[in-house]
């Protein structure tokens, strides 16, 4: 099945008297399951077509479609929807309220979603688990690691059970120990839930574990290969 799909996409930003171009035609198809990184230097894309792809961004014109829904043709109010209930989000400052505890972050978009207050206890006990922070489920995100932090914020995207997970640069802030610990649960929960992730990166250390690779350049895709290909042509 397909997980989202873009095509023709559009997108230019005013800066100052100059047009800049964040997406030029761009066309992407992204299997449920698969696990892909967006690379290329700061101004290539990557991050703009991330937000389009979670209705964070409108493109100009092109089309995004979960399913049969038209992502660019929605309102406000379900795209909000489309967003709680179908996309998981995970940003490279974790973006934590820092007066709840772990499990009080994860359990609020469950509670925005009307989940019934003993399943959300249950799930988000379970998750937290899950992503080695038994224990901790109640400290706030000040008493955590920043490696520990975006742990939670991982948890946060995956206990709805979102077609989708979406990461902008999730290593940013973290040490190399930190960010090899984060993408290996990327990839466990990959392997075992067969959640879709889509990583902006321009980390290489990142890239190594996608098992596609998508390199941009003003906008564009340059290239699109899988890791098989990468690893042929290293040889």
């Amino acid at each position: 099945m397909t997980a989202i799909v873009c095509k023709d996409l559009c997108k230019t930003f005013q800066q100052g008297d100059e047009i800049i171009t964040g997406l030029e035609n761009v066309s992407i198809t992204i299997e449920e399951g698969d696990f892909v990184c967006l690379s290329g230097p700061s101004g290539s894309g990557k991050t703009t077509l991330l937000n389009a792809m979670g209705g964070l961004d409108t493109p100009d014109s092109g089309q995004i479609l979960i399913g049969n829904t038209r992502l660019d043709q929605l309102g406000k109010g379900a795209l909000a929807d489309m967003r709680l209930n179908k996309i998981g989000f995970v940003f490279q400052s974790y973006n934590l309220i820092p007066v709840l505890t772990a499990r009080e972050n994860v359990e609020f978009v469950m509670q925005v979603r009307g989940v019934p207050a003993k399943e959300r206890a249950s799930r988000s006990f379970k998750i937290l688990k899950e992503v080695g922070l038994q224990g901790m489920e109640n400290r706030r995100p000040a008493q955590l690691s920043g490696g520990q932090q975006q742990r939670v914020a991982v948890a946060r995207a995956i206990v709805g059970h979102p077609a989708l997970v979406l990461a902008d640069e999730p290593t940013a802030n973290l040490d190399t120990l930190s960010s090899s610990q984060l993408m290996e649960l990327f990839v466990e929960l990959n392997h075992h839930h067969n959640i879709t992730f889509v990583i902006a990166t321009h980390d290489v250390r990142v890239m190594r574990y996608a098992k596609r690779l998508i390199k941009m350049q003003d906008g564009k895709i340059i290239s699109d290969d899988t890791q098989e290909q990468i690893n042929t042509r290293d040889k």
